[in-house]
């Protein structure tokens, strides 16, 4: 491959899940020395929160295990991020149908995943939203995050 492989997280509202899905993605394609070949980013399926950073709750528990929470939220755009992104990774399976909605191929459509199916167990079938919900909620989402995007790594290493 001689371009970079470009990963697209996104949520509702890209200031939880899909941010905290960059960061710790970001942070391990750093490790592996691989920031010259992949690359990351993330996106929400609706623009409420554009131009707002990520929620300070899911700041405060990424930081905890180590990862900056640095991205600017914004909306998915299906005219540009189909075109950019190899694969756009959606936290739940609403997240997952509404891209499908936006697809414009069965090309744009084989790029989207439910970042679940890249997790070791079949506990979850989606990333919870943690919004409304306590410390706990953030932890799980965390806790998905790491186990999903080290096997997204390890697919897309394979591939290039």
């Amino acid at each position: 491959m001689s371009r970079k492989t470009e990963v697209l997280f996104v949520c509702l509202g890209n200031i939880c899940r899909s941010p905290g899905a960059e960061a710790v993605f970001q942070s391990m394609v750093e490790k592996e020395g691989l920031s010259s070949v992949i690359s990351c980013d993330s996106a929400g399926i609706i623009g409420v929160h554009e131009g707002g950073p990520a929620d300070s709750r899911m700041q405060k528990h990424a930081n905890l295990r180590g990862y900056n929470l640095l991205s600017i939220a914004r909306k998915f755009n299906p005219l540009t991020d189909f075109d950019r992104f190899d694969f756009i990774i959606g936290m739940d399976e609403d997240n997952v149908s509404d891209l499908q909605r936006t697809t414009r191929s069965s090309a744009d459509s084989a790029k989207i995943f439910l970042m679940t199916d890249f997790c070791s167990s079949d506990k979850y079938i989606g990333v919870p939203d943690p919004y409304y919900g306590g410390s706990s909620g953030f932890e799980l989402v965390l806790d998905l995050l790491e186990d999903g995007c080290e096997n997204l790594l390890e697919h897309i290493k394979r591939e290039i």
